[in-house]
């Protein structure tokens, strides 16, 4: 009873908030309406700067993005059309129209690829709402369920399937799952749409008071995942660390959102330099949600830091799987750069003959014919260092993280031996024999 008392409060308190986004939304859509008739006119200039105030009211209306977008086609303005239709898909993954008038855009401005894609999701997810909706009315739920599923691959942000999905979740009795989806939507929306849904979804739970908890759990996650935020961008890590800490312990079976918790403390302990607690951060992110791209480039980046570089390369390559992007190809590319300046054992500042100090010192305590228990792997990385660093337009692109291989400075064809032979050598090579142990760092100290 008492906490139905508690969510019913809850949502009372929100009236006034209610109340002024009514009138918000009542002054925006008067400005759309204009918009319209001016569209109407075909005065599209006019139109454009209504809808420019609708969108400055409600910034997060799709539609307003839609119409306006509209307007700068029949202006020609593609560019800028394209721009306000994939801001409307960022808002609402499964707005169709945004889909479609961002396909028209790319196909106007040549891109056939993209266009083509954007034609091919807006037609699923269309797909997808057509036979939920007929599903829904013939109560058959688990395939509602399904199709929500289908749709939000494709939308993953569109609060309407969620909630869709949470109903017929509600009306099978898996009243867990439903009370999962408003709890992420509260976390992820100012809005009130979630503790509106648990007010009208839930109630038909014969356990009211579970979907009120969950209304309270998701209300305290909230604030405590702000006040987190708060402190991270006021440069309290240690504050935001405990506030992520005590949010983690909310409510364990969130588990999209106990991933985002766990990732932005990781994020904090690679600030506060604990790298191997960000590491554990993401490793836990990473098991909750497998797809979370930012969790990998956290703990490949740690990874890196703590010098731990094949495991670095596994992150860096599952990223580029996931995304193949020309970003993600550069950050697998330089995982796989080893860092030539700690292997000769110098800085980056190093003079040509600190450098070529350094490399008969490495070469010579890293040969395999000098000694029985080096590493002929080492041996090479250090006249790999040596031919880099040796070279001043490989070192200086080496230095400004460019490329190598765009050059012709590609390192598959290196000889580790034949740098040594001719560092030290003359046509005879160089004789280990000859030198004697007794002068073996004499000479070349």
């Amino acid at each position: 009873m008492a906490a139905a008392v508690e969510c019913n409060m809850v949502m009372a308190a929100t009236q006034p908030e209610l109340l002024e986004d009514k009138r918000t939304k009542r002054e925006a859509e008067s400005f759309k309406e204009q918009g319209n008739a001016y569209y109407a006119k075909k005065d599209y200039n006019e139109a454009y700067n209504y809808y420019t105030k609708a969108i400055y009211m409600c910034p997060k209306n799709v539609s307003y993005y839609g119409h306006r977008a509209a307007t700068l086609m029949m202006l020609g303005r593609f560019c800028k059309a394209l721009g306000g239709a994939q801001q409307s898909v960022r808002l609402d993954d499964s707005f169709v129209w945004g889909h479609l008038q961002e396909g028209k855009c790319h196909l106007s401005l040549g891109n056939a690829m993209a266009a083509q894609q954007e034609f091919k999701d807006a037609n699923v997810v269309m797909e997808c709402e057509k036979i939920a909706e007929t599903d829904f009315e013939k109560q058959d739920f688990r395939k509602v369920v399904f199709c929500m599923d289908h749709a939000l691959e494709f939308a993953p942000a569109c609060h309407r399937f969620k909630i869709l999905k949470a109903e017929c979740l509600a009306m099978l009795g898996r009243y867990p799952e439903a009370q999962s989806v408003p709890s992420d939507i509260l976390l992820t929306d100012s809005t009130n749409k979630a503790v509106q849904f648990f007010g009208h979804a839930l109630r038909m739970a014969p356990d009211h008071e579970k979907a009120c908890v969950a209304c309270r759990n998701a209300k305290a996650l909230k604030a405590k995942k702000k006040d987190g935020n708060k402190a991270f961008k006021e440069g309290n890590y240690k504050l935001a660390y405990e506030l992520y800490t005590e949010a983690l312990g909310i409510d364990p079976n969130n588990i999209k959102t106990n991933a985002k918790l766990y990732c932005n403390r990781g994020t904090v302990n690679s600030k506060l330099r604990k790298l191997d607690d960000a590491i554990e951060d993401c490793t836990h992110v990473v098991k909750l949600d497998d797809t979370y791209i930012k969790a990998y480039l956290r703990r490949a980046q740690c990874y890196m830091d703590t010098e731990q570089y094949e495991e670095a390369v596994r992150d860096y390559e599952k990223v580029y799987q996931m995304e193949k992007t020309k970003e993600h190809k550069q950050q697998l590319k330089k995982s796989k750069r080893r860092d030539y300046h700690k292997i000769l054992g110098v800085d980056g500042n190093a003079s040509e003959e600190e450098i070529k100090k350094a490399y008969r010192k490495r070469a010579l305590m890293h040969h395999p014919d000098r000694h029985s228990g080096a590493s002929e792997e080492k041996f090479k990385e250090v006249g790999e260092a040596f031919t880099i660093l040796s070279d001043p337009k490989k070192k200086t692109r080496y230095d400004s993280r460019q490329d190598l291989d765009e050059e012709g400075m590609n390192m598959g064809d290196f000889d580790a031996n034949n740098i040594f032979k001719a560092f030290f050598g003359g046509p005879g090579g160089f004789s280990f024999e000859a030198l004697g142990p007794e002068n073996f760092f004499f000479q070349f100290g």
